[in-house]
């Protein structure tokens, strides 16, 4: 009489099923990433990292969460309406020579 391998487990006798359902909204953005910077983020943005004073974090912070917005959104709209004020003042903003 031979002995019997019971290492398998259930999965084996069940039939070893690893893929897990897909949960979410369906991925229906198909950018193309040129720089690592942009992995995982939305079209026409990208990842990018800046020293703060600590004073004016805590009150960005404070302000995103009292107009419940991202602290991404309250930093985008103040770093275009800087832009803007620029380019009012001296004119649209000529971009950086490419060598």
């Amino acid at each position: 009489m031979s002995k019997k391998n019971f290492t398998g487990g259930l999965n084996s006798l069940l039939g070893d099923n690893n893929e897990k359902p897909k949960r979410g909204r369906p991925k229906t953005q198909f950018k193309e990433i040129t720089k690592s910077s942009q992995e995982g983020t939305k079209e026409k943005e990208t990842r990018a990292t800046f020293i703060v004073n600590e004073e004016l974090l805590d009150k960005l912070k404070a302000l995103a969460y009292w107009e419940r917005q991202l602290i991404k959104e309250v930093v985008d709209k103040a770093l275009q309406d800087a832009v803007n004020k620029y380019e009012k003042k001296n004119g649209d903003i000529k971009p950086i020579p490419k060598k």
